[in-house]
C-alpha cells in the first residue's frame, strides 16, 4: 500500500492562499478610493522623477525633428513608456491607447493626470480579437484624432506577445491615417528593471540624470502590401530598439 504523500496538503493549502491574494488584489484594483488614490500618488510620483532627473543635455527636441510633421503617432515598447507623458510639449495635444480591463484603471487615470487623453480599447494577435475587444473602433478613434491634429502615442509591441518587436497595430494606423510613425526612448541614469516581467518593466528613480531620444519619422504608404507592412514594422523595431541604447548609454556616460 502506498503512503500518502504528507506534503500534498500544505502545497494545496499554500496554492490556494496564493490564489486568493491574487484574487484580493485583482479585487481592490477594482475599487474606485484605491483607483484614485493609487493613481494620485503614482502621479506625484512621476512628476517628482522628472523633476529631479537633470537632462544630459544629449537629448531631442521634439519641435526641431518634428517641424511640420505634427501630428505623429509615437511608438514605445513595453515597460519603457512610464516616464513619457511627463516629457511630452504641454502645447501640443496627446492621446494614447489604454486597455479596457479594470486592472489597467489606475494606468489611464495616471496618464490622464498626466495631460494625455485616454482611449481604452484591447487590441489582439487576431483579427477575431480585434473585433472582439474593440481594437477596430480603437484604430479608427486614433485616426479620427489624428485627423484633428491630436497626437497619438501607442505601444508598439504587442502585451504578452514577442518582446521589443514591433506588431501590425502601429504600422496600419500609419497606413490608414497617413501620419508618420516616430520612436520614443526615455531612460534615467537612476531606474529599477523589474527583471521577472515579460517586457522587463523599468521604474525611474528620482536624483539622476535623463535623456530622451526620438527616431526620425517612419511613413507607410497608403497603399502598402504585406512586404511592405513588414519591412515598416522591422524598421519600427531596430529603429526604437537604436534610440533605447542610445539613450542608456547617454545616461550612462553622465551619471
Amino acid at each position: 500500500m502506498n503512503k500518502p504523500d504528507v506534503e500534498t496538503a500544505p502545497r494545496r493549502q499554500g496554492l490556494r492562499d496564493l490564489t486568493n491574494t491574487r484574487n484580493l488584489g485583482k479585487r481592490l484594483l477594482r475599487v474606485e478610493w484605491f483607483q484614485r488614490s493609487g493613481s494620485a500618488l503614482i502621479s506625484s510620483f512621476l512628476a517628482l522623477v522628472w523633476r529631479t532627473n537633470r537632462d544630459t543635455d544629449q537629448s531631442t527636441d521634439w519641435e526641431t525633428l518634428l517641424k511640420g510633421e505634427f501630428p505623429a503617432i509615437f511608438a514605445l515598447w513595453h515597460g519603457q513608456h512610464i516616464l513619457v507623458p511627463n516629457a511630452a510639449p504641454r502645447d501640443r495635444a496627446f492621446v494614447t491607447l489604454v486597455s479596457r480591463s479594470a486592472d489597467a484603471e489606475i494606468n489611464a487615470r495616471v496618464i490622464k493626470r498626466a495631460g494625455f487623453d485616454v482611449i481604452r480599447a484591447s487590441g489582439g494577435r487576431d483579427h477575431g480579437a480585434v473585433a472582439r475587444k474593440g481594437g477596430v473602433g480603437a484604430l479608427i478613434a486614433m485616426r479620427d484624432a489624428l485627423r484633428r491634429d491630436v497626437n497619438v502615442v501607442m505601444i508598439a509591441d504587442i502585451s504578452k506577445g514577442e518582446v521589443r518587436q514591433a506588431g501590425e497595430g502601429i504600422v496600419r494606423l500609419a497606413k490608414i491615417s497617413g501620419r508618420p510613425i516616430v520612436p520614443v526612448a526615455l531612460t534615467t541614469s537612476r531606474r529599477y528593471v523589474l527583471e521577472k516581467t515579460w517586457d522587463k518593466t523599468t521604474i525611474n528613480l528620482p536624483f539622476g540624470r535623463r535623456c530622451l531620444k526620438l527616431a526620425p519619422p517612419i511613413r507607410v504608404p497608403a497603399n502598402a502590401g504585406k512586404d511592405q507592412i513588414a519591412a515598416a514594422r522591422a524598421k519600427v523595431t531596430s529603429e526604437l530598439n537604436r534610440i533605447t541604447e542610445e539613450a542608456k548609454r547617454a545616461v550612462e556616460m553622465s551619471a
